[in-house]
């Protein structure tokens, strides 16, 4: 389905693109106060994940935070990656690095996400 390229969601896409980390709704709407309300950046992010755009990741601090998509095919549009959030700028990062790991026998992975968290080069 085509979507339109309303001016809200090309200020959000501006911002993730920009921001070059992982951004949280609260830290969108300081971005844009003023400029759109919260149900539209909420709309706007969403819509984001259901096409492929971004990725949409529960934090250990309780917060959802939306990042670009960088490598994903329709196909192939997988997050299993491990995400670090500093202690000090709040700053959230996908890490690229590929981890393993081994189930159980009779296990079958659906999903993972894992966080680490600590602080980054500029605040250690």
């Amino acid at each position: 389905m085509n979507r339109r390229n309303t001016p809200a969601k090309k200020m959000i896409m501006e911002l993730l693109q920009a921001a070059n980390s992982a951004l949280s709704q609260e830290r969108i709407e300081a971005e844009v106060k003023g400029v759109m309300d919260r149900v539209t950046i909420y709309r706007v992010l969403n819509r984001f994940c259901e096409d492929g755009v971004t990725h949409k990741i529960l934090a250990d601090d309780g917060k959802f935070y939306f990042a670009l998509c960088h490598s994903c095919e329709e196909h192939n549009h997988a997050h299993d990656h491990f995400h670090f959030r500093c202690l000090g700028c709040e700053k959230v990062e996908c890490l690229q690095e590929q981890v393993t790991f081994t189930l159980p026998d009779g296990y079958r992975l659906q999903n993972s996400s894992s966080w680490i968290t600590g602080y980054c080069k500029s605040c250690a």
